[in-house]
């Protein structure tokens, strides 16, 4: 699955530059970079009919401070449909159940889907942050959003989500 949705320019760019040219690479990929422990619990995000069609990972935990980043992708043709928004909700009760508080996430200023999906899983924009990611020789602004264990709980219905083998 990694291999196809990394045909997509945009998500190759997100994930390191190019397409996957084989199966390998891509499970190399994911063995260097999804980890399920301690500090990084990271999921597959499943269709509903047993195609995984993406990712959603809390990373970064810091425990002292309860704090957390979290990121989400999907395959373009797994888009528009709620699912990331859905994992997303589900991967933050996942955390805020570990005794996290703040849980960060951030997107590209262009990117308004992305922010769609973070608002409706009860992110709030908290300010962007100039030049913060670089794909390649481009660079790019963030606009950052944060939800806390305290915030009101979205009205969305989490997304059941396996969790990815190393």
């Amino acid at each position: 699955m990694l291999r196809a949705a990394s045909a997509d320019p945009e998500l190759a760019r997100q994930l390191g530059g190019s397409p996957f040219d084989d199966d390998a690479a891509a499970a190399a990929f994911i063995a260097s970079r999804y980890r399920h422990d301690d500090h990084a619990r990271n999921w597959a995000v499943d269709d509903g009919t047993g195609t995984v069609v993406g990712s959603v990972g809390v990373t970064s935990v810091e425990y002292g401070h309860g704090t957390a980043w979290i990121s989400y992708w999907l395959a373009p043709a797994a888009r528009g449909r709620g699912l990331a928004t859905r994992a997303l909700v589900s991967a933050a009760e996942d955390a805020f159940a570990l005794g996290l508080h703040r849980l960060e996430l951030g997107h590209r200023t262009n990117n308004p889907d992305s922010c769609g999906v973070a608002t409706r899983a009860g992110f709030a924009a908290e300010g962007i942050e100039r030049e913060r990611l670089r794909y390649g020789d481009e660079r790019f602004d963030v606009e950052t959003h944060a939800r806390l264990a305290t915030d009101p709980a979205p009205d969305v219905r989490p997304l059941p989500i396996a969790a990815t083998e190393s």
